[in-house]
C-alpha cells in the first residue's frame, strides 16, 4: 500500500516522450496513459524528438515508432544514445511488424529495452510503462541516496582531516608545554639562587644599621628625642629584615602549614599603625578599627597586608581633608559561604573591610590596580612603585582568600578582604 501511495505521489513528476509520425497513434497512446497522470510530450518525427531532447533531458521513458519517414526509430535511438545526458533514458519501440530476431537484436543494440506491437494492447502498454516508470523512480532514489552518501563522505573526510589537524596541534602544543615546563623549572631554580644571594646581600647592610644604631644608643650623651628616632630606625630595619625573609618565602611555590599560626588580627593592625606612626602624625590621620577576629594566618604577611592598605589610604588622601581610615570585620553567613569559590566544609569565613575618605578612583580600574607596577597616577603626583596592592592580592590568595576594591572618584575607596578562618 505504501508503494502504491509513493507511485501516486511521483506520477505527476514523470515525463514520457511519445514519437510517432501519425497523429492518431499519438492521440491513442496519450489517451491510454491519461488516467495515470503522466506528463506526455509528443513528437511527430525523429527530428522533432531530437529537437525536444536538446532542450529537455528529464524524460523517464521514450515510446518510439520504428517505421517513420526521414529518420527511423532505430536511427533516432542511435543519435539519442550518443549524448551522455540522454543515454540512460529507456526506449520502448512500437512497431506493426513482427521482425525476425536479427532486427529485434538490432533494436536492443541501439538501446531499446522492450517492444510493443500494434495494434496496441492498452493494458499491456500501461503495465510496461508502469514497470519502467517504477524503475526510473527507484533509480532516482538511488541517485539521491548516492549524492547524500557522497556528501556525508565528504563531510566525514573533512572531519577526519580536521581531527588529524587538531591532534597534530595538540601534539605540538604538548611538546611546547613540556619544553616550557622545563624552561620554567630552570628559571625557578635560577630565581631561588638569586633570592638566596639577594637575601644575603640585602640583610648584610641591615645588620650593620642595627649594630651601629645600637652602639649609638648605648652612648650616654644621646638625648631622648634622638634615642627615639634611633629606636625607630632599629625597629624598621628589623622589620625590613623580617619582610625580606617572608617575601623570599612567599615568592617560592611551597608554603607549609607550619607557616600559619593562630593570630589576633587586631595586634597586627596595631603593629602596622605603629610602623606608620610618623606618616599618620604628618597627615593628621585617624585610624579606627574594631576588634578583629583571631585567625590562622601567616602573621608577618598579614601585617604587611594591613600596612600596605593603610599606607595606600594615607598616600592617596585629599589635600585639604585629614585622612580617616576605618577597619571593620564581620563573619560571613553560611548562605554566603556556599557562593564562595574557595569555600570548604567546616571553615568559617570573615569579611574585613578597609575604608578611607581619599581621592578614590574610577571603579572600572578596580581589577587593574592589583596588577604589578600598575599606576593610575603619575610618579610626580604620588610616590610609589605600583607593587604594594599586587603584593596585597598575592598575600590574600596565599591565604585562600580574595581581595576586591570598590571606589568612586573623590568619594574614597573600600578594600574588601574575604578570608577563611583557617587559611592553611
Amino acid at each position: 500500500m505504501e508503494s502504491a501511495n509513493n507511485n501516486a505521489l511521483h506520477r505527476t513528476d514523470i515525463k514520457i516522450l511519445v514519437v510517432d509520425d501519425r497523429e492518431d497513434n499519438l492521440f491513442s497512446i496519450e489517451t491510454i496513459l491519461e488516467k495515470d497522470k503522466y506528463d506526455i510530450v509528443k513528437a511527430n518525427s525523429g527530428r522533432a524528438a531530437l529537437k525536444i531532447l536538446l532542450q529537455q533531458h528529464d524524460f523517464s521513458l521514450i515510446l518510439m515508432d520504428v517505421q517513420m519517414p526521414d529518420l527511423t526509430g532505430f536511427e533516432t535511438a542511435n543519435i539519442i544514445y550518443q549524448r551522455d545526458k540522454l543515454k540512460d533514458i529507456p526506449i520502448i519501440f512500437i512497431t506493426a511488424h513482427n521482425y525476425d530476431e536479427e532486427v529485434i537484436f538490432k533494436g536492443y543494440k541501439m538501446g531499446a529495452v522492450d517492444y510493443i506491437y500494434k495494434p496496441i494492447n492498452p493494458e499491456l502498454l500501461r503495465v510496461k510503462v508502469g514497470v519502467f516508470v517504477e524503475l526510473y523512480r527507484k533509480n532516482l532514489q538511488l541517485l539521491h541516496h548516492e549524492k547524500k552518501l557522497l556528501t556525508a563522505n565528504r563531510v566525514l573526510q573533512k572531519e577526519i582531516e580536521e581531527r588529524k589537524a587538531s591532534e597534530e596541534k595538540v601534539r605540538i602544543l604538548n611538546a611546547q608545554l613540556v619544553e616550557n615546563n622545563a624552561h620554567l623549572k630552570a628559571v625557578n631554580e635560577e630565581l631561588d639562587q638569586f633570592a638566596y644571594i639577594a637575601s644575603h646581600d640585602l640583610q648584610e647592610p641591615l645588620r650593620k644599621i642595627q649594630v651601629f644604631s645600637d652602639k649609638i644608643l648605648m652612648k650616654n650623651n644621646v638625648d631622648t628625642e634622638t634615642g627615639k628616632y634611633f629606636k625607630k630606625i632599629i625597629s624598621s630595619s628589623r622589620r625590613m629584615q623580617l619582610l625580606i625573609n617572608d617575601l623570599l618565602s612567599f615568592s617560592r611555590h611551597s608554603i607549609s602549614a607550619a607557616d600559619f599560626r593562630e593570630t589576633n588580627l587586631t595586634h597586627l593592625v596595631k603593629e602596622a599603625i605603629n610602623e606608620l606612626e610618623i606618616e599618620i602624625e604628618n597627615t593628621h590621620a585617624t585610624v579606627h578599627f574594631d576588634h578583629l577576629p583571631v585567625m590562622r594566618v601567616i602573621p608577618s604577611l598579614m601585617q604587611q597586608l594591613f600596612y600596605n592598605l593603610i599606607n595606600n589610604a594615607l598616600k592617596f588622601r585629599k589635600k585639604t581633608v585629614a585622612p580617616e581610615i576605618y577597619i571593620s570585620s564581620e563573619k560571613i553567613t553560611a548562605a554566603e559561604i556556599a557562593t564562595l569559590p574557595q569555600s570548604r566544609n567546616g571553615n568559617n569565613f570573615y569579611r574585613i573591610t578597609v575604608n578611607d575618605n581619599g581621592i578614590g578612583f574610577d571603579n572600572k580600574y578596580a581589577d587593574e590596580i592589583f596588577m604589578l607596577f600598575k599606576r593610575l597616577h603619575s610618579q610626580h603626583e604620588f610616590e610609589g612603585t605600583g607593587v604594594g596592592l599586587s603584593i596585597c592580592k598575592k598575600i590574600v590568595e596565599k591565604h585562600n582568600g580574595s581581595l576586591m576594591a570598590v571606589s568612586e572618584p573623590q568619594k574614597g575607596s573600600s578594600f574588601i578582604i574575604t578570608l577563611p578562618e583557617h587559611g592553611s
